[in-house]
């Protein structure tokens, strides 16, 4: 867990060497968006480095939100759209990118309901028990949590690649486990989740890479 600036910016350095190496192991344009996870993972825990910064007093309550804002835009705004979007575009066969069609719009809907969120509520970042807490009445939902789950997750099951469903598993798994745990500061705690996350990525292209790229267009 990230529990003050240092954290994040080593965090944020760690999670950066573990996205360069796995770009490395890109094989197909289709598996660009997948491979930058981790990468992603780590400019979102630097962004929040500067939130903690901003709550220590080191920085001005303007830029602080500002970072505050970054940072939930990526977490509440774009990863609802862009993980399942990042496996229908990795899938191997037309009929699995078909499957995952439902996902990707229902990630587009909720993206896009929580960037609107975000911009007509109030956002509060304040620290509790040792993580940062980002409460937006927009969003602040069990309803809309649920979807972001199924969003976040539910395309990783359908996939037809074992370690695709091993890595929702892990995401499920954390995700229930931070709502059961910390729920108010669940946007906040990504740092354990970022960290496995981009583990078991890396660990996947390192493994898979005598079998890519996948033959897109010989395969229905």
């Amino acid at each position: 867990m990230c529990f003050s600036a240092a954290a994040n910016f080593t965090g944020s350095g760690v999670l950066a060497t573990l996205g360069v190496i796995t770009f490395t192991k890109v094989r197909h344009r289709r598996e660009l968006l997948f491979a930058a996870l981790p990468t992603m993972f780590a400019v979102h825990q630097f962004i929040e480095g500067f939130v903690w910064l901003g709550l220590d007093g080191i920085l001005s309550p303007r830029v602080t939100h500002a970072a505050g804002m970054a940072f939930m835009l990526y977490a509440q705004g774009l990863l609802p759209f862009l993980m399942p979007l990042s496996i229908q575009l990795f899938e191997p066969t037309s009929k699995r990118r078909r499957g995952m069609v439902p996902f990707t719009i229902l990630g587009a809907a909720t993206s896009l309901y929580m960037l609107w969120a975000l911009m007509v509520y109030p956002t509060s970042i304040y620290v509790q028990g040792n993580s940062i807490v980002y409460i937006n009445q927009g969003t602040y939902h069990t309803e809309l949590a649920v979807l972001y789950v199924i969003c976040t997750c539910g395309s990783l099951f359908w996939s037809k690649i074992r370690e695709m469903v091993l890595f929702g598993v892990a995401n499920l798994a954390i995700l229930l486990v931070v709502m059961a745990v910390k729920r108010y500061a669940f946007t906040s705690l990504w740092c354990a989740y970022a960290a496995i996350a981009s583990v078991i990525i890396l660990a996947y292209f390192w493994k898979s890479r005598s079998i890519r790229p996948f033959r897109y267009a010989a395969l229905a």
